[in-house]
C-alpha cells in the first residue's frame, strides 16, 4: 500500500514543539490515483506574509494543515531545531498549549518567518 508522508509539528509530552513523520494510508483510488480515506476540513484561510515577516514564540490555536504556496516559510523550535518549507510543500500544525498550561515563550510553542526574496503564501486547512 502507498502512504502520504505528512510532516506533523506537535507538542510533546515536556509542553515542547516537536517534528515527526507520520504515514497516512493511501487505501483508495486506483494505481494510477492512489488517495486517502475522505479526511474532514471545516474551513480554510489563505495568508500573505511580506518579505521580511517573523512571528513571536505561540502555540497553534486550532490544529491544520499548512501549505506553502508561494516563498519560503521556516519554523523554528525551543533548542534552537527549524525547518524550512518551500512551494508544494505542507505540514500539520497541531503544536496546542498543554491543558490547563499558561504559555511560556520560554517553553512553548514555535515561531515562524519568511525567507528569500519572495513573500510568503501559505492555506491554512483546518480540521
Amino acid at each position: 500500500m502507498s502512504v502520504f508522508k505528512q510532516v506533523l509539528l506537535y507538542t510533546d509530552s515536556d509542553g515542547k514543539a516537536k517534528f515527526r513523520e507520520q504515514a497516512v494510508a493511501l487505501s483508495e483510488g486506483s494505481p494510477q490515483a492512489m488517495l486517502s480515506p475522505l479526511l474532514p476540513s471545516s474551513a480554510y484561510q489563505l495568508r500573505h506574509s511580506p518579505v521580511g515577516f517573523r512571528s513571536e514564540f505561540h502555540c497553534t490555536g486550532t490544529p491544520q494543515w499548512v501549505f506553502i504556496l508561494g516563498g519560503q516559510m521556516e519554523i523554528g523550535l525551543q533548542g534552537g531545531e527549524s525547518r524550512v518549507f518551500k512551494p508544494g510543500e505542507h505540514f500539520y500544525s497541531a503544536d496546542l498549549l498543554p491543558e490547563g498550561a499558561t504559555f511560556d515563550a520560554a517553553v512553548h510553542g514555535h515561531w515562524s518567518r519568511q525567507l528569500g526574496p519572495d513573500p510568503l503564501v501559505t492555506l491554512f486547512l483546518r480540521d
